[in-house]
């Protein structure tokens, strides 16, 4: 079971637009070194909506090639086409990807039994632990936690990443589905009380500027130190909040950016962090002990 301050992943541009390769292996050295406990690769903060299938499979590849088995790595696979979500989750088994992140369709609006035989297919088609991930706020349908508790008994389904920031229905996940299937957070304010009420780690947007405070912050809280695990997240609550002052991956690549990290172009339609938020950020970092 993966566990942990799980980084939802930035894919460094060059200028010209074009994925940068060098910056992407420099990222994967930096997680490393600052203790980021797994690398979720093409996730939404990954800008899997503009990358092409085969940057999309490469990104992932290439990820998994420079962590080199130090730790794990999850591939962002989902698609609101079943046969493409197959398609993509095969690739990601074939890339060596330790499991498989896979979104809510979004758009189609699927109910609730279509939820279910849509990752189900998925499960039975590729035998790779997989995540499942329900963030209604960007796919306009939710899955409710009675869909989850039936996908929990599949064994390849492993967890779930809830971005609802509903703590209320991560405890009843947490009661109800089988002990080894994880509850990840999805939204970075709320992750440090999931893990205290029994979550296993959170898939972070914020780890992608502090890494080495976030994994210091889900250690503790995952061992249940409270009080640690508190006093860390006060230090990192103005950068939960500034993480998404604009759409994700916005301020995340801008604030990485800062960081000498990664240059800082974003795809169309996206645009980079407006000046109206610098001042935030910045002070967000200065607070967290990062800039």
């Amino acid at each position: 079971m993966l566990t942990g301050s799980m980084v939802a992943m930035v894919t460094p541009m060059t200028e010209q637009g074009a994925v940068d390769w060098a910056a992407l292996e420099g990222l994967v050295e930096h997680h490393i070194s600052q203790g980021t406990d797994g690398i979720v690769s093409v996730g939404t903060t990954g800008e899997s909506a503009t990358l092409d299938h085969e940057e999309h499979g490469e990104v992932i590849s290439r990820t998994v090639q420079a962590v080199a088995g130090r730790i794990p790595v999850v591939g962002g696979t989902g698609a609101n086409s079943t046969s493409e979500a197959i398609a993509l989750t095969q690739y990601g088994m074939d890339a060596g990807v330790d499991a498989c992140l896979l979104v809510v369709p979004y758009y189609n609006k699927p109910p609730q039994e279509g939820l279910y035989q849509h990752f189900k297919a998925i499960a039975e088609a590729v035998a790779i632990p997989q995540i499942l991930y329900n963030v209604p706020g960007r796919t306009a349908v939710d899955m409710h936690n009675d869909t989850t508790v039936r996908l929990a008994e599949i064994d390849n389904i492993v967890a779930i990443k809830d971005a609802t920031n509903d703590l209320d229905r991560a405890r009843d996940l947490i009661a109800r589905c089988p002990s080894d299937f994880a509850i990840y957070s999805g939204e970075d304010g709320s992750a440090c009380e999931l893990m205290l009420a029994g979550g296993k780690g959170t898939i972070s947007v914020t780890a992608n500027v502090a890494p080495q405070l976030m994994h210091r912050m889900c250690q503790a809280a995952v061992l249940g130190h409270a009080d640690e695990a508190r006093a860390l997240n006060e230090q990192l609550a103005d950068l939960h909040i500034a993480m998404f002052l604009e759409s994700n991956p916005i301020p995340a690549k801008w604030a990485v950016e800062q960081q000498g990290l990664i240059g800082g172009r974003i795809r169309l339609p996206l645009v980079s962090l407006s000046e109206q938020y610098h001042d935030q950020v910045r002070s967000a970092m200065n607070l967290a002990g990062i800039l």
